[in-house]
């Protein structure tokens, strides 16, 4: 058989109509049924492209120039938005924003998990899809001026200085702005990572919408904080509201961000904040939802789905510090959290006491190890909650699962594609798919957070 050859060659210039846009924001285009994408590019539009790299089945491109606009095409509100990689939608209007993740969840589940039956509901947008972000977590380097801070220039290490960020809360980027001038005038350096070598290698904010109360971390390459004295007093005196300081100390070769030692130097170790009526303590190292408005939306119909009429057991798998687990325990007769973080439940914990829950118990483990374990040991759930990371529910809990037939089903996602796959999954031992809530969660990005209700088949 001939070998297939491949309709483009590197360096051509090409008119192409997009048809499409991926889920990292990119345009894409057929050419003779090869696959081209471009970023930038907006189903609908017409464009001059220079073919970058062509691979086997599909290729990369850039737009030289734009023949046609998509009616959703807009002026990007941040200047460095080309550069930065923090978002990927800005050049879409909100609407365009809101019909491109609700197609795609769409064409997820059908393509994915087979789910054409599935009523999709219309995703809920924000009021204001801006500075929605209650934390700021950013990778510090130098020029010639000084210290520098931002997200990384898209497919790069490269950093991105910025003034302001339009989907950060603006105390935030007051934090950032200040840590950097102050570092700078005291002459605390970056750290290189190339070189191994510096100081100060992130700057994290958070804040409490509802408090106001903010909380700054620095992360060292170095045990000692230079100038600590100094630093202290200038963020205390030019940061509101600042009620915790905190210095991590992570000195290995690594992308992760936080090491193993964490201190507090000045103020106390938790901010606080509200999702509803519910309090939570936030901690530098809680996972705390970036956008709380919306969270309260989605916790919302989460408890909807779930149907809790105050005689049910409920478990949460991935529970977190308890976010989902506590707004379900003021409905349920009682709660199972399980988390593989031991900070989280200990956190989880706190924060049932801090709410005065007593019918929520956490507990430290791998969901798919924990979950199979409790079954054993009689404890039958009547509604399952599952909020996984982004790789979806682990084999072993989903047959846990559908061994323990519960009621129902609540699945919260952030990865339409690994919750198309699980919801199958599921589907196939012996449950329903009733419906789906996509939720936009993360405006200006390609990230959308989704709720589904799944309801087990009576035999």
């Amino acid at each position: 058989m001939a070998k297939q050859q491949v309709p483009v060659k590197k360096n051509d210039m090409i008119e192409v109509e997009f048809q499409d846009i991926t889920h990292d924001g990119a345009g894409v285009a057929k050419v003779n049924g090869y696959t081209l994408f471009v970023p930038s590019g907006l189903p609908g539009e017409k464009a001059k492209v220079k073919v970058l790299k062509t691979k086997k089945n599909y290729g990369f491109g850039k737009v030289i120039e734009r023949l046609s606009d998509s009616e959703f095409r807009t002026t990007p509100q941040c200047p460095i938005y080309g550069q930065c990689g923090g978002c990927q939608l800005q050049h879409v209007s909100y609407e365009g924003q809101l019909n491109f993740k609700q197609k795609q969840v769409e064409d997820v589940l059908a393509r994915i998990g087979h789910l054409k039956h599935v009523p999709v509901h219309p995703i809920i947008g924000m009021e204001d899809p801006w500075n929605y972000r209650n934390k700021a977590q950013v990778p510090v380097g130098e020029n010639e001026t000084g210290l520098i801070a931002g997200f990384y220039q898209r497919g790069s290490h490269r950093i991105i200085d910025m003034k302001a960020c339009h989907i950060q809360e603006d105390t935030n980027d007051t934090v950032v702005r200040v840590v950097k001038e102050v570092a700078t005038d005291l002459g605390i350096h970056a750290y290189d990572e190339k070189k191994h070598r510096g100081v100060l290698r992130h700057i994290i904010a958070k804040y409490g919408r509802q408090t106001e109360e903010v909380m700054v971390v620095l992360i060292t390459n170095t045990k000692d904080l230079p100038h600590k004295k100094q630093l202290i007093e200038q963020l205390i005196e030019r940061i509101p509201n600042v009620k915790s300081i905190v210095h991590n100390v992570n000195s290995q070769r690594t992308n992760v961000i936080f090491g193993k030692e964490t201190n507090v130097i000045w103020g106390e170790p938790y901010i606080y904040d509200y999702i509803g009526d519910v309090k939570f303590a936030i901690s530098a190292q809680s996972f705390y939802q970036v956008n709380p408005v919306q969270t309260k939306v989605l916790y919302d119909k989460a408890l909807e789905y779930a149907q809790l009429t105050g005689e049910e057991t409920v478990i949460d798998a991935y529970c977190g510090i308890g976010t989902i687990s506590l707004f379900l325990a003021k409905k349920a007769k009682k709660v199972y959290g399980v988390e593989i973080v031991g900070q989280a439940i200990a956190d989880a914990k706190r924060n049932a006491r801090l709410n005065n829950i007593e019918n929520a118990e956490f507990f430290v483990g791998e969901a798919e190890k924990v979950i199979p374990w409790w079954y054993k040991q009689g404890i039958q759930a009547d509604v399952i909650v599952v909020d996984p990371p982004r790789k979806g529910c682990d084999e072993a809990l989903l047959n846990t699962i559908i061994e323990m037939k519960p009621n129902r089903i609540v699945y919260v996602s952030c990865n339409p594609a690994t919750l198309a796959r699980d919801l199958r999954i599921l589907e196939d031992g012996g449950f329903e798919t009733k419906e789906v809530q996509p939720v936009d969660m993360f405006s200006q990005t390609t990230h959308v957070e989704l709720v589904a209700l799944m309801s087990r088949i009576d035999e």
